[in-house]
């Protein structure tokens, strides 16, 4: 079987076929689990079921059975959406959106309990056989319907849901479910009426869609959404506080500044959030199809929030797990011919090119990084996609005019920027038969540090 350039080795995804939405990140008897959307017989967004993998490190998945299937006639018929996992009195529970044949964008909240608690590996699971929440709350003129987050705030447990309204607000609705088979509707959460999220995301999103929210260490609430507009393409975030069964937004931004992260969810941590995103294929269907596998879910990512209100992003620190033991490169100026995959980090303090391929056609692959005008900027127009074309720059990256670091995690076609731990670009880039991956690094005075990523020899 020839090898496959573009499939990521070291991310998330099933061995073969469609994943998308990543849901239910937990953490149970000192393995983490992370379940997603996936279509287990091709790679397309159809017949969805819930993945499975468990880590002992963040750095080595281990794949499981499917942990939840459609049940004819049942409540997910058509579909085991998006959901959450959670700890209830000891049961791990998946909190899950079932969508039945006759719906028309309206999904229900669906319960489902690992079968045997004690075992660290949760590969049983039984769905309830009846909704807990048969639709969205009348008198509110709701379209859209989905996507369960159970978080714990002011005391309680509590659900987010995310929605649309007929007259094209979007929204997040609040339920209460300290006790998960009694769910009551304590109000909307947010809609985009609100002033500071009107300026921040815009109008063009008709609803709101895979919610999370998580609490940073310094006690800023974030509120993570999914820009839904019939093209999902969008996501961003809102810090804030969470007051009397409302949000209050302050700021907030961009999630990811790239083209290819959607549907991004949060693992609640003492001290910390992880963050997974989708990352579709911006390639033909037709090309999928050809290799058999569509979709992958990005690097684990801890999230917090800077004196300034901005969102901090970095690679999770157990990734370097999958570094090799010694660098491949070290020095700037020389060309190194680039593996697979691999965990790049350069410094720059005054302007510098990073560049990362070649084509047949003589076009580039690069990073550009100027600390005197504090942008970063990735051209990547000599490699053909679906979803536009043209440069990604970010800027300013610092205010300070100091050095910029970036820190790239490359793997197959799956391509995560991180610039100064404050923004992150998660884009894919496809290779040919006749492209070139090398680095060379050019400009005076800076730094540059890889690694290839490698299987971990231990957890």
């Amino acid at each position: 079987m020839t090898h496959d350039r573009n499939a990521p080795r070291f991310r998330v995804r099933p061995p073969a076929h469609w994943v998308n939405d990543p849901n239910g990140p937990f953490r149970w008897r000192g393995r983490y689990h992370l379940f997603y959307q996936h279509n287990p017989q091709e790679p397309r967004h159809t017949n969805v079921h819930w993945g499975h993998v468990s880590s002992p490190d963040l750095a080595h998945w281990e794949h499981h059975p499917l942990a939840l299937t459609p049940t004819p006639g049942g409540p997910d018929e058509a579909g085991c959406w998006s959901g959450c996992v959670v700890d209830d009195d000891g049961v791990p529970t998946a909190v899950y959106t079932g969508v039945d044949r006759r719906h028309t964008g309206l999904g229900t909240i669906c319960l489902a309990r690992a079968v045997v608690p004690d075992d660290e590996t949760l590969t049983d699971w039984k769905p309830l056989p009846a909704p807990v929440v048969g639709g969205p709350p009348p008198g509110l003129d709701v379209v859209m319907f989905r996507d369960p987050f159970v978080f714990r705030a002011e005391g309680r447990r509590q659900a987010l849901v995310g929605a649309a309204h007929a007259d094209g607000t979007p929204s997040v609705l609040l339920y209460d479910c300290e006790d998960l088979l009694d769910w009551r509707f304590t109000g909307v959460f947010l809609d985009g009426r609100d002033p500071v999220a009107a300026e921040v995301l815009g109008d063009k999103a008709t609803g709101w869609e895979c919610p999370a929210l998580f609490e940073t260490p310094g006690g800023d609430w974030v509120l993570v959404l999914s820009l839904w507009d019939g093209s999902p393409l969008r996501t961003a975030y809102l810090t804030g506080r969470v007051e009397s069964g409302r949000f209050v937004p302050r700021g907030g931004g961009r999630l990811d500044h790239g083209r290819d992260l959607y549907a991004a969810t949060a693992l609640q941590e003492p001290g910390r959030a992880l963050l997974w995103g989708w990352s579709w294929e911006a390639r033909e269907q037709e090309e999928a199809d050809r290799a058999g596998w569509a979709g992958v879910l990005t690097a684990p990512r801890v999230m917090d929030v800077g004196p300034d209100g901005t969102l901090r992003v970095a690679p999770a620190p157990e990734l370097e797990l999958l570094r090799a033991a010694e660098p491949f490169a070290t020095n700037p100026g020389v060309r190194v011919p680039l593996p697979g995959a691999y965990d790049l980090t350069v410094t720059a303090r005054s302007r510098t090119t990073v560049s990362l391929a070649r084509s047949a056609s003589g076009a580039e692959l690069t990073v550009a990084l100027d600390p005197e005008a504090g942008s970063v900027t990735l051209d990547r127009d000599g490699w053909p996609r679906t979803g536009g074309q043209g440069p990604v720059t970010l800027g300013p990256a610092r205010a300070d005019g100091g050095a910029v670091t970036v820190r790239l995690l490359v793997d197959g076609s799956l391509f995560e920027l991180f610039v100064d731990d404050r923004v992150s670009v998660t884009e894919r880039i496809y290779w040919r038969a006749d492209d070139v991956p090398e680095l060379l690094v050019t400009g005076e005075d800076a730094e540059v540090t890889g690694w290839e990523q490698v299987p971990p020899t231990s957890g």
